[in-house]
């Protein structure tokens, strides 16, 4: 199974869409999920024999996507947004684990139902928590973290996010809960 297929492509005024695709094996489900990036998506699920009929609707939907006009946005043209967290510690503390394991779970789900991209990857590094997103859109990315990170009382008063070009690593801060003149990883 060829895993999750996610498109993208500017209507006539200019709007960022997207389109994705994927087969939950967990309930034998066909599932496609659209609408604008930065807005709650819409969502088809579509009852499948097995994996093979799946394979066969994730390819019909490949080629109704590259019809449609929908194409990949190469990592390369995306950008890194960071959600940091300033910590006590150097390491950070079992708390702070959990903050983080419950901050990427949220952030997953937030990003991925409005099309803002994927949670890549986090790490702690010189007293801070980074969770990196690669995203195709920086501001809509930014105010969905802090709706996210705001919504399920995550610690917002401690976050800060910067983001920078995918392969650049200088990031320019885009929240800080203190006055701040830079972000550093």
């Amino acid at each position: 199974m060829s895993g999750i297929i996610r498109v993208y492509k500017r209507n006539e005024e200019g709007v960022l869409e997207f389109r994705e695709a994927w087969f939950d094996e967990d309930y034998s489900q066909f599932v496609m999920n659209h609408g604008v990036v930065g807005h709650q998506s819409k969502t088809d699920e579509t009852d499948v024999a097995d994996a093979a009929a799946a394979e066969g609707l994730m390819d019909a939907f490949a080629v109704q996507c590259a019809e449609d006009g929908y194409a990949e946005i190469p990592e390369d043209e995306q950008f890194w947004v960071v959600a940091q967290y300033a910590l006590k510690t150097k390491d950070g503390t079992d708390r702070d684990r959990y903050l983080e394991e419950k901050a990427k779970d949220a952030l997953i789900s937030h990003l991925a139902w409005r099309g803002l991209g994927i949670v890549d990857r986090s790490e702690f590094s010189d007293a801070k928590l980074n969770i990196f997103c690669l995203t195709p859109d920086v501001n809509k990315a930014v105010n969905a973290i802090k709706v996210c990170i705001r919504g399920e009382d995550l610690d917002f008063t401690k976050l800060s996010i910067g983001a920078a070009p995918f392969g650049e690593t200088s990031f320019k801060l885009k929240h800080s809960p203190k006055p701040a003149n830079g972000f550093s990883l």
